[in-house]
């Protein structure tokens, strides 16, 4: 009985450890589509900053 309750303990193991990362996996999937959604936000914001500074120096030109 020793033999086969190691046996069953392994692999119980193996089916918490395999969910575990299953949950990790769908965890990582997400923080992925937030970072996708952060780093278009902040190209958007880069993109209007850059056409703001544009645009004060053309108003700052033409002031002078």
């Amino acid at each position: 009985m020793g033999v086969t309750e190691k046996i069953w303990g392994a692999f119980t193991s193996v089916i918490k450890l395999e969910d575990k990362v299953d949950r990790q996996v769908e965890a990582m999937k997400h923080q992925q589509s937030k970072i996708e959604d952060l780093t278009g936000r902040v190209i958007r914001l880069e993109a209007q900053l850059e056409l703001l500074t544009g645009a004060a120096l053309v108003k700052k030109l033409k002031g002078d």
